[in-house]
């Protein structure tokens, strides 16, 4: 999967605002304290790995639908084929690679 870095030391980054409930900042407090770091340092932890999560589910169920094919579901989740097919294994998907699939696999393998 994606390794999400949590602090990105001397870059720049843009702020971005957003409203939560007393729920969720409590919960996100809770964690941050867990995790003996900031609330700013969880919020972009949990943002990046909520990421990885929403588009691993929209590659799994644009994948189960027959909508794409294997490489264009790796995509979707930006990870590896390698990677997409043990996601696919984990979540029991049936493999649909086909001649196009492989052909593209093995071209791509040849240029590493």
């Amino acid at each position: 999967m994606l390794k999400w870095e949590t602090e990105k030391q001397g870059v720049n980054m843009p702020t971005v605002s957003v409203r939560i409930g007393d729920e969720e900042k409590a919960e996100l407090d809770e964690v941050a304290a867990l995790l003996e770091q900031d609330r700013s340092t969880t919020m972009r932890q949990a943002l990046g790995e909520g990421l990885e999560r929403i588009r691993v589910r929209h590659a799994v169920e644009r994948y189960q639908s027959d909508d794409v094919s294997v490489n264009e579901a790796a995509r979707l989740a930006g990870v590896s084929i390698a990677a997409w097919l043990e996601i696919a294994q984990d979540r029991g998907l049936t493999t649909q690679l086909d001649e196009t699939d492989l052909s593209f696999d093995a071209e791509r393998a040849r240029e590493l």
